[in-house]
């Protein structure tokens, strides 16, 4: 949502600094699955910032990064670049005519944003979700990180395939993994139309 919404504003506003922001915000791409939960670790890790500052305000110290909460943080970090792109590249064609003329039969800018914005981009909300829950499924390097209190299914297949050389299971569960995913794709892709499928 807040991607989303990044997205629109950079593509719609020019401003000292614009570029650099955008490159930092797109920045996650260039990292590997392991450098973002090396990133998590330092976060929220036993040694990480998040722990050191809530020891000296509470006394006890805070640590995700191994649960749940961490690997959703990392997921999250390194999705945020996706959805930002694809906003940007779907705000740019967008008529600006449009929601002025919403405007100026007087619609509110609330009402705009529902009636205009948001049925204009939802080929691109559905097509970046679909680009995430994907990368998700198959980002191994953050669970390989991150997992070690919860069971992911990339990191099962890894341990059936190489710790256990369970094949057949690790076989098994890679097509479950692949099924799920094409799945998520093809619902995306029905939800939102063709769009979908040259995103993704």
């Amino acid at each position: 949502m807040i991607a989303g919404i990044a997205g629109v504003f950079l593509q719609r506003h020019r401003f000292p600094g614009r570029s650099l922001l955008v490159a930092m915000l797109t920045f996650p791409l260039a990292f590997p699955g392991v450098v973002v939960g090396f990133m998590v670790i330092m976060l929220a890790g036993r040694q990480g910032i998040v722990g050191e500052l809530s020891a000296l305000a509470t006394g006890q110290k805070v640590v995700f990064a191994y649960s749940m909460a961490g690997l959703f943080v990392g997921y999250l970090y390194f999705s945020i670049p996706r959805v930002i792109l694809t906003i940007m590249a779907a705000a740019e064609k967008l008529d600006a005519r449009l929601e002025e003329a919403a405007r100026s039969l007087g619609a509110r800018p609330w009402q705009v944003v529902r009636d205009v914005l948001v049925p204009a981009l939802r080929p691109a909300i559905f097509s970046s979700g679909a680009i995430c829950f994907a990368t998700s499924m198959g980002a191994f390097g953050t669970a390989f990180t991150l997992a070690t209190e919860i069971e992911v299914l990339p990191m099962t297949i890894y341990t059936e395939f190489t710790l256990r050389a369970n094949i057949a299971v690790a076989a098994a569960l890679s097509i479950v993994l692949g099924v799920i995913t094409w799945t998520g794709l093809a619902l995306a892709r029905t939800a939102a139309g063709s769009t979908v499928a040259a995103s993704a």
